[in-house]
C-alpha cells in the first residue's frame, strides 16, 4: 500500500510541475510580493554625513534662560540639537548638514525679564518639511520658557495697580516669586488629551513579518486548492476509471493524492521561512514544534478544502478559477495582506469562519507576540476540525466518474 501511495505522490508531482507556470504560484510570486509589500526594497539606510533632523544651537547670550531655552528645545525626539559657533553652524547649513540654524543673541534673558518679546535669529533650508518641524519646535520651547515671565509681568503690573512697591527689592522679589509659582503650575498642568490603547495596540507592528506570514499563507494557500484541479483532470481524462480496473483502493489513490500535495505545501512554506528568516531577518519565533505544528495544521485544512474542491468543480478550468479566486479572496478576509485589526468588529467576527484567519492568527501569535506551541494549540484545534470537515465532504462526495 504504501509503494502505492509513493507512486501516485509522484505521479500528481510530475503532472503539477509539468509546467514551468508552475513555479510563478510555488516560488516567484510568493518571494516577489513578500519582499514588495513588506518595503524592502522601498528605501535603506540614510545617507550617511547628513542628518535630516539636525539643529544647530549659537549661544551668543551664555544665560541662565538661554540654557533653559536649549534643555527645552533638547526634549524633543523629533530634532537632534548641538552648539557650535555661527561660523560652522553656517556653513553645516550651506551644506545643507543642517536644517537649521539657532541664534540665540545677546541680551536674550535681559529681554525677556524686561517683559519684551524673545528675538531669536533662526535660518532654516527652504522648501523642507524637517526644517518646517524644527522650527515649530523652537516657537514652542520659546513658549514654554516665556510664558512664566509673561504671567509673572501680568502679575507685577496688577500688584503695582493695586498699591505700588515699597522699594525696587520688593519689586524684584515679588517678581521672581510670580516666576517660580507660574513655573511650577506649567509643570505641574494636566494633560489637555489622554489616549488610552487597548493591550493590542500598544504591540509593535512588524510589517516584514506579518507579510510573510501573509504572503506564506496566500501562495501555499491557492495551489493546495488547486488540488481539485488533479481530482477533475484525471476524471476527465479516465484515469480514475482506470484505477477501478486496478487493487487500488480509494483511500489508497486520496491518500496518495493528499499526501503528496501536502508535502509540496510543506516543502514550499519551508522554503520561504527560510528566505524570509535569512534575507529579510524575520524571527520566526521561539518554538519550532509550535511552528510546525501551525504549518501541519495549515496544510491540513487548506489541501481538505482542495479535496472537497475537486468534489465540486466539473472541468480543469473551472477548478483553476475557483482555486485562484476562492483562495485571494479568503487570504484578503483572512488578514494576509492587511492586519485584520483594520477591519470592522463584524468582519473580524464574521471571517473567523475562514481557516486563513486561524491560520493567521496562530502564526501571528508565534512569529510577531512570542507565544509558546501550548497557547496556540487551541488555534491548531480549530484548523483541525476544518481539516476533518472537508475531508468528510471530500470522501463522502467524491466519484471515480
Amino acid at each position: 500500500m504504501l509503494s502505492k501511495i509513493f507512486a501516485i505522490t509522484l505521479k500528481d508531482s510530475l503532472i503539477r510541475f509539468s509546467s514551468r507556470s508552475e513555479l510563478l504560484f510555488f516560488l516567484i510570486l510568493p518571494i516577489a510580493f513578500t519582499v514588495l509589500l513588506s518595503g524592502t526594497l522601498g528605501g535603506g539606510e540614510p545617507e550617511t554625513g547628513t542628518n535630516p533632523s539636525r539643529v544647530i544651537i549659537v549661544d551668543e547670550d551664555g544665560t541662565h534662560l538661554a540654557n533653559a531655552l536649549i534643555e527645552s528645545i533638547a526634549k524633543s525626539e523629533m530634532i537632534q540639537i548641538e552648539s557650535q559657533n555661527l561660523v560652522t553652524a553656517q556653513t553645516a547649513l550651506a551644506n545643507e548638514e543642517a536644517v537649521a540654524v539657532l541664534t540665540i543673541p545677546a541680551g536674550f534673558q535681559e529681554g525677556l525679564l524686561a517683559g519684551e518679546t524673545a528675538v531669536l535669529n533662526l535660518n532654516t533650508l527652504p522648501d523642507n518639511s524637517d526644517a518646517d518641524l524644527a522650527a515649530r519646535t523652537i516657537e514652542t520651547a520659546v513658549s514654554t520658557i516665556s510664558q512664566p515671565i509673561q504671567a509673572a509681568h501680568n502679575s507685577l503690573q496688577a500688584a503695582e495697580q493695586i498699591q505700588p512697591f515699597v522699594n525696587a527689592a520688593a519689586r524684584s522679589t515679588y517678581f521672581q516669586q510670580g516666576v517660580t509659582l507660574a513655573t511650577t503650575l506649567q509643570s505641574d498642568k494636566p494633560s489637555r488629551v489622554n489616549v488610552t490603547l487597548p493591550a493590542k495596540a500598544s504591540e509593535t507592528y512588524d510589517n516584514t513579518a506579518h507579510q510573510s506570514i501573509g504572503q506564506m499563507v496566500t501562495w501555499v494557500f491557492i495551489p493546495l486548492l488547486g488540488t481539485s484541479a488533479l481530482f477533475v483532470y484525471e476524471r476527465t481524462q479516465g484515469t480514475l476509471r482506470r484505477i477501478l480496473t486496478t487493487p487500488t483502493k480509494k483511500s489508497t489513490y486520496l491518500s496518495g493524492t493528499i499526501s503528496g500535495q501536502l508535502i509540496l505545501g510543506l516543502i514550499q512554506m519551508i522554503i520561504l521561512i527560510g528566505f524570509s528568516a535569512f534575507v529579510l531577518k524575520v524571527n520566526w519565533g521561539q518554538s519550532p514544534l509550535g511552528l510546525a505544528m501551525m504549518l501541519v495544521t495549515f496544510g491540513l485544512a487548506a489541501v481538505a478544502l482542495g479535496t472537497a474542491l475537486g468534489t465540486i468543480v466539473k472541468t480543469s478550468s473551472q477548478a483553476n478559477n475557483a482555486s485562484i479566486m476562492l483562495g485571494m479572496s479568503m487570504a484578503l478576509l483572512g488578514g494576509c495582506w492587511f492586519p485584520i485589526e483594520l477591519f470592522p468588529p463584524t468582519v473580524q467576527q464574521a471571517v473567523k469562519i475562514l481557516p486563513t484567519t486561524w491560520a493567521m492568527a496562530g502564526l501571528t501569535d508565534l512569529v510577531v507576540r512570542g507565544q509558546s506551541g501550548i497557547e496556540i494549540l487551541p488555534i491548531a484545534a480549530v484548523l483541525l476540525l476544518f481539516a476533518l470537515l472537508f475531508f468528510t465532504i471530500g470522501v463522502w462526495r467524491f466519484r471515480f466518474e
